[in-house]
């Protein structure tokens, strides 16, 4: 698997999740620089976390308009799978590359801590190592993580399978929801689940020194699908 993780001005997890890239894939992925116009081939384009712009306007607001993102939307388009965590999830949406926006957390503070996340299908490239309805412990660290859409949009998202993640309790019961994200919604595709959208960091939860392995599922699920 050949992949690609863009860099904007204020970016901080590209380090993080190149290495749970490398670790699953067995392949060092290529670093982009936002201003460049073009992306090498590759199967996967990586959008991380971090802070990109400063997070002036509105989180992502600025990165959806650097040149590197023409060439993100047309190899979206082609279908090469994309995967945008946290601010790159922000910077998706703001694209347009998936549907919704983040807002500010519902409790107006910044939230760093381990969630638990139920995996809502085992049937894409991102989430094929999981079983459906599996609960996951993973760090979250947002301050917009809120994810809305009008009620339409939020049910074609149910109705297609396209809620990827949701927030849940260790049972996989709802009832812990950090944000006030809509249906408690972490993470959602496009109509063909080759862009994945998710708050939370998996590349954090990716080797057993941090104390958790299980985001590593979905580094493993985009090697096996992409090799």
């Amino acid at each position: 698997m050949k992949a690609a993780v863009v860099i904007f001005p204020g970016s901080n997890r590209e380090h993080d999740i190149a290495a749970a890239l490398e670790a699953s894939s067995g392949r060092k992925p290529v670093f982009v620089w936002h201003g460049e116009a073009e992306i090498p081939p590759v199967d996967l384009i990586v959008l991380p976390g971090g802070f990109s712009h400063g997070d002036y306007l509105r989180c992502g607001a600025m990165a959806a308009h650097s040149p590197v993102m023409r060439a993100v939307k047309t190899r979206a388009e082609q279908g090469v799978a994309v995967l945008g965590v946290c601010n790159g999830f922000q910077i998706l949406t703001e694209a347009g590359l998936l549907p919704g926006a983040l807002l500010v957390n519902a409790g107006r503070k910044f939230i760093c801590r381990n969630v638990n996340l139920r995996v809502e299908t085992s049937q894409s490239l991102f989430t094929n190592r999981y079983e459906r309805d599996q609960v996951l412990s993973v760090p979250m660290a947002h301050n917009e993580g809120n994810y809305v859409a009008d009620g339409d949009e939020l049910d074609r998202l149910e109705g297609e399978g396209l809620v990827a993640f949701r927030y849940c309790r260790a049972d996989g019961g709802t009832g812990d929801n950090p944000n006030g994200s809509a249906r408690d919604i972490a993470g959602v595709f496009n109509r063909s689940k080759t862009v994945l959208g998710m708050m939370p960091h998996p590349e954090n939860a990716s080797d057993p020194a941090v104390g958790s392995i299980d985001g590593k599922g979905l580094f493993d699920s985009l090697a096996a699908a992409l090799k």
